[in-house]
């Protein structure tokens, strides 16, 4: 049987975003010198291991004085691609804010399902929750989105880890991943129905009582635009749609310490 790729389109990016394909090498530069200023300033600890494979690790920038608390950013890329060292400038702004800043990298389809992925960053941030006291700020942008989305189930941090949430802020979320299903991605995810019912935020009833808001572009292909709605309505919680963003350069806010973005996630 011919697999079902009628929504290919709608959930392609790249194409859509007025030179997109610079974007990923752009991010990497920036990444890297972010990465060498909190090195030299001392205040970087990178390739933190929380878990037996190499990607299951994460960078932890510090803030020049004792952190607020703990905020952790989780990379996209469809659960298929890039890397926690493609975008450690987003730390810039929570750092700067004097927050304590976790990048974790996770393994990747198809070696992993999502559902892994799914523990791996449970595991992640229950970790360098050990290593930084205080309130902690989840964010994520598009499949880091849907990873932070999920951590609001109840049952998948630990209870002390959990009491300590504040806020989640998914940016470009994929919330319902039941559509992915008639997508060709799915050769590498290898979902199964009860799989993208189970893995979707949308669907999730038993949540834990943390404030959240779904952030998206305004300029975003219509599926994320949908993708963030369904979320907002599933769950009854705020919904922001930026003027004038897309889906690459909407998660640019998170390097600005005076952002309306962390205003909201941090609210320090």
């Amino acid at each position: 049987m011919t697999p079902d790729t009628s929504l290919d389109d709608d959930y392609a990016n790249a194409a859509y975003i007025p030179d997109g394909a610079s974007y990923p090498p752009m991010w990497e530069a920036k990444a890297a010198g972010f990465r060498e200023g909190m090195i030299e300033a001392g205040l970087a600890d990178l390739d933190i291991s929380y878990g037996p494979s190499p990607r299951q690790a994460f960078d932890l920038y510090m803030p020049s004085a004792a952190p607020k608390g703990l905020c952790v950013i989780v990379h996209g890329g469809y659960w298929l691609r890039f890397h926690r060292n493609d975008f450690s400038h987003l730390a810039a702004g929570a750092t700067a804010r004097g927050w304590a800043v976790a990048m974790p990298s996770y393994d990747l389809c198809p070696a992993v399902s999502i559902a892994e992925i799914t523990r791996q960053i449970a595991a992640a941030i229950t970790q360098a929750a050990n290593m930084v006291a205080g309130p902690i700020a989840l964010t994520g942008h598009s499949a880091g989105g849907h990873l932070v989305a999920r951590m609001a189930a109840r049952g998948l941090l630990p209870e002390a880890v959990a009491t300590r949430l504040r806020y989640i802020l998914p940016i470009s979320p994929v919330t319902d991943l039941r559509p992915l299903l008639r997508t060709s991605m799915n050769a590498d995810f290898k979902m199964g129905l009860a799989e993208a019912e189970a893995e979707s935020p949308v669907l999730v009833k038993n949540r834990l009582p943390v404030p959240v808001t779904v952030w998206v572009g305004a300029e975003e292909r219509p599926a994320f635009l949908d993708q963030a709605r369904w979320l907002a309505e599933a769950w009854g919680v705020p919904q922001v749609v930026a003027p004038g963003r897309h889906h690459f350069d909407v998660i640019e806010p998170l390097e600005k310490a005076d952002s309306d973005m962390l205003n909201r996630l941090l609210g320090d």
